[in-house]
């Protein structure tokens, strides 16, 4: 079993697009996203997801898990919301770096005045939504069979957490 001892939690740079696109590759399926995500290039990923958009947790050298946060929109009313994705590596789960990826996300939400984190959650994955109301998020809203995945439809769940300032 991996150890935390030496757990590291920081912003992500342009240096870790290859492990995180690796990541990407291995977490996402049928079961977590309604659509696998494959990056066609590094160059595709940077777009998406430029450095400073995600807080990564590793291992010595390893990246062993993400968390990405971003504004739902352009909107200038809509810049105290952070949407979030959360990605542990299968052999880094249950060891708690997802809890401390969050409580660093809750601190840097506080910090930069953001008000609400939210985050949508797919149904077939009761394991993520009971880390998630582990965490203090608390159901929003539910879109009923907002996707059909492999033949059965499947619900979206919209979570949040409020950040008191």
């Amino acid at each position: 079993m991996a150890q935390t001892s030496n757990l590291w939690i920081r912003r992500s740079e342009m240096k870790d697009a290859g492990q995180l696109m690796k990541l990407d590759a291995l977490v996402w399926d049928g079961r977590t996203s309604p659509s696998p995500i494959a990056w066609t290039s590094r160059e595709q990923y940077l777009q998406q997801c430029p450095p400073g958009s995600q807080l990564v947790a590793g291992i010595d050298g390893l990246i062993c898990g993400y968390l990405g946060f971003a504004t739902p929109s352009a909107m200038a009313s809509h810049r105290h919301v952070y949407e979030l994705h959360v990605a542990i590596h299968p052999s880094y789960r249950r060891l708690g770096i997802g809890s401390k990826l969050m409580t660093a996300m809750k601190e840097l939400a506080a910090e930069e005045g953001i008000r609400k984190l939210c985050l949508r959650v797919l149904s077939t994955n009761p394991c993520a939504i009971a880390f998630y109301e582990s965490c203090g998020f608390m159901l929003q809203g539910r879109l009923v069979a907002e996707y059909c995945i492999e033949g059965q439809y499947v619900d979206d769940i919209l979570m949040w957490y409020p950040i008191i300032g």
